[in-house]
């Protein structure tokens, strides 16, 4: 097994079948590799100033804490928090979002989507939230939004807590499942078992969510085609409206990746000795692999009544499911991220928060912003993240974004398309652009090929 070290462009990745240490998911453009300190002023400068018009906003709320790290996770959690260091991350949180809402560019507009993601959202109790989303519908008012989306985890729900939840106006309940295989959640590192899945469905069921969204992972450490399909079929017979499949990967800050490194370091220096390592490293499966899992449960959930809305996700066809928060977000309109390390994209410049526990908190406590790194795009820019990030639909219409951008996007990604035309990945029908299921099912592996030339090779996070 090799260390990826960086993001390389699609044509040198399309044959790379072992799963190496590195981000493969592609969630934003240009790599974050490429935003900077130097540009948090433009930021300030973006918030102080009016926004641009017939673009919605929407607000993202990171919740940092998790009874476990996961050890595929490579989000900002914390697992060692007490009740009072929560209360103050909450207070910070809370006056985060009433300080920004005072800002120019996000004053008065209304959302179009609040997202609690983290971390564990459903890990904070029904008296801790309760007392935030007061004070965060009193700043920013949702009463106009058509989506609010919130991450749970099984074992962390009770029956009260989901009242509350649909009492506060969710929408779309997310269930971080992953698998259904006890071993397999074991061995990951995930703080659910089954039980806890089928504990909480007769409540969900019961207070009727507008929309139930059950994620899975395809490659978890443990799995075999036995698990996977059984997993699928519990899947189906669960009855969400939505389904989610992410293809594990291991970017460089997860345990697995950690344990990897070390293992490839220890290997190669008692090698130079004339022994071999006795570091166990955990064996994943393949690229190839994980793509015909993946096909699976594409085949069998349409078999049960879904279709592909994207790259990852499967809706029950009979039902009212919709994705706002995605769809706003990879259509390029602006979204205030608050949190730590949270992220943010407000009238063409991409900003985070501190990442840092400590950081994050001084800097809201001391100068109602923290604010660690940006970048500004370009209309250039801001072109390719919306082609890249909307290929995970399955096409993009190039008229449609030529017209929105002002520059000739087919023109300007003939050879990316050419290339993914002569591999049989991609087609075209008049000015749209289609991938075919085995292109769509490898999509993050062939965004890079469309990066402009300065960022083609670059590490990505």
């Amino acid at each position: 097994m090799t260390v990826q070290t960086q993001q390389e462009p699609a044509t040198s990745r399309l044959d790379v079948e072992a799963t190496d240490v590195g981000s493969v998911f592609v969630s934003n453009y240009p790599p974050y590799s490429f935003w900077s300190e130097g540009q948090v002023p433009a930021a300030i400068e973006a918030l102080d100033s009016p926004p641009r018009a017939g673009v919605d906003l929407g607000l993202y709320l990171h919740i940092p804490f998790c009874r476990k790290r996961c050890k595929f996770c490579y989000f900002r959690v914390f697992t060692d928090k007490n009740s009072e260091q929560i209360e103050r991350y909450l207070e910070a949180l809370a006056h985060e979002v009433e300080v920004a809402s005072q800002r120019p560019a996000l004053r008065d507009r209304p959302l179009s989507f609040v997202y609690f993601g983290g971390g564990t959202p459903s890990y904070i109790a029904v008296k801790q939230l309760l007392p935030l989303v007061e004070r965060l519908k009193a700043a920013m008012p949702w009463t106009q939004a058509r989506e609010i989306a919130f991450e749970c985890e099984p074992g962390t729900l009770t029956e009260s807590k989901l009242r509350a939840l649909r009492e506060m106006g969710v929408t779309r309940l997310s269930l971080g499942i992953e698998n259904f295989n006890d071993e397999i959640l074991r061995e990951n590192g995930r703080a659910h078992l089954a039980p806890e899945i089928y504990r909480v469905k007769p409540w969900i069921d019961e207070l009727d969510f507008p929309q139930l969204n059950v994620d899975l992972i395809a490659g978890m450490v443990g799995e075999s085609w036995e698990t996977w399909r059984e997993t699928v079929e519990r899947c189906i017979d669960y009855d969400p409206d939505s389904v989610t499949i992410y293809q594990m990967e291991l970017p460089f800050n997860t345990v697995y990746s950690k344990g990897v490194l070390k293992g490839q370091s220890e290997g190669q220096s008692q090698g130079q000795n004339g022994s071999e390592s006795e570091t166990a490293v955990p064996e994943f499966a393949d690229w190839h692999t994980k793509r015909e899992w993946h096909a699976y449960a594409i085949e069998t959930m349409r078999a049960a009544g879904y279709e592909l809305s994207s790259a990852y996700t499967l809706v029950k066809k009979d039902r009212d499911v919709s994705f706002v928060y995605r769809d706003s977000v990879w259509s390029g309109q602006d979204m205030i991220g608050c949190g730590v390390s949270s992220f943010s994209h407000v009238s063409g410049v991409h900003f985070q928060n501190a990442d840092g526990w400590n950081d994050y908190l001084a800097g809201i406590e001391s100068h109602d912003i923290a604010v660690r790194r940006a970048f500004v795009t370009d209309s250039r820019e801001r072109l390719v993240r919306e082609l890249i990030l909307n290929l995970k639909t399955g096409s993009v219409d190039l008229a449609a974004l030529s017209n929105k951008h002002g520059e000739d996007a087919s023109e300007l990604f003939s050879e990316p398309i050419a290339e993914l035309e002569r591999q049989e990945l991609l087609s075209r029908d008049g000015d749209r652009i289609l991938l075919s299921e085995p292109g769509l099912l490898r999509v993050d592996q062939l965004l890079p090929g469309f990066y402009q030339q300065k960022y083609q090779g670059a590490r990505y996070t």
